[in-house]
């Protein structure tokens, strides 16, 4: 079994210049885009299983390969996301199924060398409808200037009877970040951070 994939698609974006100044260097995030023929559509399936362990593995390889070859290396990303916008015929849970798994995420995970958790969205949409990427710094969840939003769409996708499954990275934070991040807002607190049970 075989997921049936409709189209690819690339979105890459270099900012050069943010809030009104230029950045150090370029700041480049970018997404891989497949979409796929929902094969839940139209109807209420029980088991989701079968198709969700052999879509995973299929679309989290090659998803995964094109984002390297885009940034040039896995140890070149260091903020990363993944998303799902499945059509008007399908469930939100269609669109969690093909990317709440170790065998779609995994592949992403180990060839960024990843610690922290993908983060995520799953939406339902017509075509064109926005494609909202998170993502966060892929070995620190506490460093805000790595909290990023890809957004883009698809004129063509997803049909009704499709799912549109993502991937995106950015390979720094933000130019000019300057709201410090969790730890320093725990200090302020007076938390303290070298006993985790006391934050």
């Amino acid at each position: 079994m075989q997921p049936q994939i409709r189209k690819i698609i690339t979105y890459d974006e270099e900012i050069l210049i943010e809030g009104f100044r230029p950045a150090a260097q370029p700041w480049r995030l970018f997404a891989v885009a497949a979409v796929v023929q929902n094969p839940w559509a139209g109807r209420y399936v029980e088991d989701l299983k079968p198709e969700i362990h052999a879509f995973g593995p299929v679309l989290g390889k090659l998803l995964t390969e094109r984002m390297i070859a885009l940034a040039g290396s896995g140890a070149a990303i260091e903020a990363y996301g993944k998303a799902a916008v499945v059509g008007l015929n399908g469930e939100i849970e269609h669109a969690s199924g093909l990317i709440h798994t170790l065998r779609f995420g995994n592949h992403y995970r180990q060839a960024v060398g990843a610690k922290s958790y993908l983060a995520f969205t799953n939406t339902r949409g017509g075509a064109n409808a926005p494609i909202m990427v998170p993502l966060m710094d892929k070995n620190d969840a506490g460093r805000r200037s790595h909290y990023l939003t890809i957004q883009f769409s698809i004129p063509d996708a997803p049909r009704d009877d499709e799912i549109v499954v993502v991937l995106g990275a950015a390979l720094s934070g933000r130019p000019h970040h300057r709201i410090g991040d969790r730890y320093q807002d725990l200090k302020d607190l007076g938390h303290d951070l070298d006993n985790p049970a006391a934050v």
